[in-house]
């Protein structure tokens, strides 16, 4: 069985895997299991209080699944999406509640240019929760040797996907007006400089349409 096979075969029992993203390695879950998400919370030592954005295969399975998104945020996920960016988007019908347990009315959310052997273990499981693979003020791992062992000891499956840039992504907040929470992988500025050029580009197309 390859790495890959056993990832996804971890991850359907709803056990934990660490797996490489675009940014760095990441501690994952299936997104719909609140049980696994719940042992990604112990195992990484992280409050449970504390959001973790949902990775999506593409962004048309996030409009899928998360249909009641208003425009405004419809159009700064189209701006931006794919990319090495963290979301942070209204969520109206509070779903995945698990993921963000003081505030369910919002919900991170990350639409990735992932490795190829990443991308294969999504399409095959469907939306992932990941974090990353560090124990909390620990270093971001940019290598499968960088994960602390009490994690990779926690863990069903690890993927080796090489060495990675390392840096976390960009976290913006688009619950209102947009607001950089985080800099990161992705420049922030030309971020904020895309979403507003949407703004416009979508009301002189379709006016009315970007509504709260």
């Amino acid at each position: 069985m390859s790495e890959a096979q056993a990832a996804v075969a971890a991850l359907r029992r709803d056990e934990l895997v660490v797996l490489p993203t675009d940014t760095v390695y990441g501690l994952a879950c299936r997104a719909d299991s609140d049980s696994a998400a719940t042992e990604l919370y112990r195992l990484k030592g992280r409050d449970a209080i504390q959001p973790t954005a949902v990775i999506f295969g593409s962004l048309e399975e996030l409009l899928a699944r998360v249909p009641e998104l208003p425009g405004a945020a419809v159009a700064a996920a189209r701006a931006l999406l794919p990319g090495a960016y963290t979301l942070v988007l209204p969520n109206p019908a509070e779903r995945y509640p698990w993921l963000n347990a003081g505030r369910t009315t919002a919900l991170g959310v990350r639409v990735p240019v992932l490795p190829l052997i990443t991308a294969e273990v999504a399409a095959a499981v469907g939306p992932l929760v990941a974090t990353s693979a560090n124990l909390p003020g620990g270093i971001d791992p940019r290598r499968l040797a960088d994960v602390p062992e009490r994690i990779r000891a926690g863990v069903s499956a690890a993927v080796d996907g090489g060495e990675l840039p390392g840096a976390p992504s960009t976290v913006i907040d688009i619950t209102g007006d947009p607001v950089v929470l985080r800099a990161g992988a992705a420049d922030p500025t030309e971020a904020l400089e895309r979403i507003a050029a949407n703004e416009r580009l979508i009301r002189q197309r379709r006016p009315g349409l970007l509504r709260p």
